[in-house]
C-alpha cells in the first residue's frame, strides 16, 4: 500500500502533528483558582523551556522577557448557554446546538404570530429518529425551531422563532457547549469557569471558550499594566469548527471555517502604537492570534476591522501582527496547534509538548498554559 504522505514535505505532513496524549492528562475541571494553573514558557530567542512556573508569574516573566511592556490582544467574547432540549411534535427528544452568534442574528416579526421574532441560524440537531426538513419543535414556550436545510457535516440551516428576549432564553434553558473530549454534562460551575473574567455581555456568541484567557484574573491584569503592558481587546466568535479536526494527509489542503471577527479601531490604533515603539504585541489565545492575522489579511494592514475570516495559518506563514502568543495545549491534528508550529516552530513545540508531558502538565480547554515569547 502507497503511503499518501511520502511526497509531502515534513512540516505539511498530518502525521507531523500527531502525539500520544495519556487519558488522565485532559482537564475535566479547571483548576482550583484560574491563575493557579501552570505555565510552560517557550522562549523562541533564548531556546530555552521553562516547566515549573504558574500563571500567576506571568507578569513577572513577560516583563523580564520585555522590561518596556508590551500590548496584550485578547478576545472578549461571551460563551453562552448554546445547548438547547425540546421536544419534536411527536414527543421524541430533540437537541439543537445553535452556532450563530446571537448578536448576529438578524431578527424580523413572524407574519401572523402575533408577536413572535424570527431569525434564521445554524446549527446542529441530534434526534433519536432523524428530523425532517420544515419540522418544528417546541423548546418551551417562548422558543421554536424548524428545520430548514441539512448542509455538510451535520450542520443545518435553522429557523429561530420566539417570543420575548432570546439571550435571556438562552441563558434560562440553556446548557453551555463544553467541549466533546471532556465527555460529561454541564453543571452549575460550567457558567462561571468557562468563561473569561472579562467576557462581554453584548458580546455572546461563541460556543467555546478563548481557553487562554480563562487563566486570567483582575489581580494578573493589575501586575501586568503595573509593568508596563497595555491591554486591548477584539471579539471572535469562536465556532464548533475549533474542534474540527485536520482531516488532509497534506495539511495544506484543509478548508479552514470561517469566523465573525471584530477589531475595533481603539485596538487598531494601540497595535500602531506598540509596532511603532518597539513593543511586542501578544496574542491571548490563538482565537486572539487569528482575530489579528486574519484583520491584516482583509485590510492589507493594520486598522479597524468586522468581518468574517477564513485564514489558515500553517508553517511558512510570515506573521504580520503577533510577535508572542498565550494559550493552552491543543489537540493532536488540529489546525491550533498547526497555527502554533507555525508561529514557534514544529520542532520547538514538539519538544515544549513532550516535557509538558513529561511534566504531568494538563491539557485542552481547562488544561494549563504555555506563553511562546
Amino acid at each position: 500500500m502507497s503511503n499518501p504522505e511520502r511526497n509531502i514535505p515534513t512540516e505539511f505532513a498530518l502525521s507531523s502533528y500527531v502525539y500520544e496524549l495519556p487519558p488522565e492528562r485532559i482537564a475535566r475541571r479547571p483548576a482550583d483558582a484560574r491563575d493557579a494553573s501552570r505555565l510552560l514558557v517557550l522562549d523562541r530567542e533564548r531556546e530555552t523551556i521553562e516547566t515549573d512556573r504558574r500563571f500567576s508569574e506571568l507578569p513577572e516573566l513577560l516583563s523580564r522577557r520585555f522590561p518596556r511592556g508590551g500590548l496584550l490582544v485578547a478576545n472578549n467574547s461571551r460563551v453562552f448557554p448554546a445547548r438547547i432540549f425540546g421536544r419534536r411534535q411527536t414527543g421524541g427528544r430533540v437537541e439543537v446546538l445553535l452556532l450563530t452568534p446571537l448578536p448576529l442574528l438578524e431578527a424580523r416579526p413572524c407574519p401572523g404570530t402575533g408577536g413572535w421574532i424570527c431569525a434564521e441560524a445554524e446549527g446542529l440537531v441530534r434526534t433519536a429518529k432523524r428530523m425532517k426538513e420544515d419540522e418544528v419543535a417546541d423548546f418551551g414556550p417562548c422558543l421554536r425551531v424548524a428545520l430548514v436545510q441539512r448542509g455538510e457535516y451535520g450542520r443545518c440551516r435553522l429557523r429561530l422563532e420566539w417570543r420575548g428576549d432570546v439571550q435571556n432564553i438562552f441563558n434560562d434553558a440553556g446548557h453551555m457547549p463544553l467541549p466533546p473530549y471532556l465527555e460529561r454534562e454541564d453543571d452549575a460551575g460550567d457558567r462561571e469557569r468557562y468563561q473569561t473574567t472579562y467576557a462581554q455581555a453584548d458580546k455572546a456568541g461563541s460556543v467555546a471558550a478563548p481557553t487562554a484567557g480563562l487563566h486570567f484574573t483582575p489581580v494578573v491584569r493589575k501586575a501586568l499594566v503595573e509593568r508596563g503592558f497595555r491591554w486591548a481587546e477584539v471579539t471572535l466568535y469562536v465556532g464548533y469548527g475549533t474542534f474540527s479536526p485536520v482531516r488532509e494527509a497534506d495539511i495544506r489542503r484543509h478548508k479552514m471555517h470561517a469566523e465573525h471577527v471584530e477589531v475595533p479601531e481603539s485596538t487598531a490604533e494601540s497595535i500602531r502604537e506598540a509596532k511603532a515603539a518597539g513593543l511586542p504585541v501578544i496574542a491571548v489565545g490563538t482565537t486572539s492570534a487569528r482575530s489579528l492575522e486574519g484583520m491584516h489579511q482583509a485590510c492589507g494592514g493594520v486598522a479597524a476591522f468586522a468581518g468574517d475570516t477564513e485564514i489558515y495559518i500553517t508553517p511558512g506563514y510570515a506573521f504580520q501582527v503577533v510577535d508572542g502568543l498565550i494559550t493552552n495545549f491543543h489537540l493532536p491534528e488540529s489546525s491550533l496547534l498547526i497555527m502554533v508550529s507555525a508561529l514557534a516552530g514544529r520542532a520547538r513545540i514538539r519538544a515544549a509538548y513532550a516535557a509538558a508531558l513529561a511534566e504531568e502538565f494538563r491539557f485542552f480547554s481547562y488544561g494549563d498554559a504555555m506563553v511562546i515569547v
